[in-house]
């Protein structure tokens, strides 16, 4: 069975992961835990790794179930067809992911060049550069077509 990518409502994408978990459905939300800090605390907080995405390991029939779960928007569609991610990308999310990217380092990188990543979540990845600021560097992958921001 292939991986869809659903694209959901704003900051439901836990609820549309437990809501399609009910139905049956396989379906996986990348999360991070990240250090947020209020006014009066910090605290830590799960976060989906990808804004508004869930992916889903359905059969081609049964693609319209997910539409029972409420945030769900639609399926992202690449050259007219459901997006679909490879079981090899998505078992590369799973085990690379073990939480925050606690440290990295920029060593003279500039906007416009290739950059590879060595560690976290999208390691193995390469993408172009199109911001360096002292604490962040932001990417553009090339596979996934994603822009990521790293701060330190």
């Amino acid at each position: 069975m292939p991986w869809y990518v659903l694209y959901t409502k704003s900051r439901q994408e836990k609820k549309v992961t437990e809501g399609l978990s009910l139905l049956g459905v396989n379906a996986y939300c990348p999360v991070v835990t990240t250090m947020r800090q209020w006014s009066d605390r910090k605290k830590k907080v799960e976060e989906p790794l990808i804004k508004s995405y869930v992916f889903v390991n359905l059969n081609e029939s049964n693609r319209d179930i997910v539409f029972e779960v409420p945030g769900v928007v639609r399926y992202l569609f690449w050259l007219g067809k459901p997006a679909v991610v490879r079981d090899i990308e998505i078992e590369a999310l799973q085990r690379n992911l073990n939480g925050i990217i606690t440290s990295f380092e920029i060593m003279t990188v500039s906007k416009g060049s290739n950059y590879s990543i060595t560690e976290g979540p999208f390691k193995g990845l390469e993408g172009i550069v199109t911001r360096v600021n002292k604490s962040s560097i932001q990417i553009i992958l090339k596979e996934l077509g994603f822009l990521i921001t790293i701060n330190s």
